[in-house]
């Protein structure tokens, strides 16, 4: 799992890679502590290249989602791939998270 954030005018984008499964969960959590400090800006997570995400990553986007609204910023999930898509449809995430 590789994770890459850049800002550009005031745009968080986060891009997870690979599999955020239960060993690559921990690292990919305290990234996500690096984008709770944006919060209240908007944070866009392009998925492209992400193939597969454990609970403790869901959990982790929820937090992230939740310390957004709190903020007033947003959370938006990009380029979803079929598989992860699925993971987010069967776990209900779907409706939780913003998916464009």
């Amino acid at each position: 799992m590789n994770f890459e954030i850049k800002e550009e005018n005031g745009v968080y984008t986060g891009k997870p890679s690979g599999w955020i499964d239960t060993n690559a969960a921990p690292d990919f959590l305290e990234t996500l502590k690096q984008l709770e400090a944006q919060a209240a800006k908007t944070i866009q997570l392009d998925c492209a290249d992400l193939e597969y995400i454990c609970s403790l990553g869901l959990r982790g986007l929820l937090k992230l989602k939740k310390e957004s609204v709190a903020k007033g910023g947003t959370l938006e999930l990009l380029n979803v791939q079929p598989d992860v898509m699925n993971i987010l449809r069967m776990t209900g995430f779907d409706k939780l998270l913003s998916i464009q």
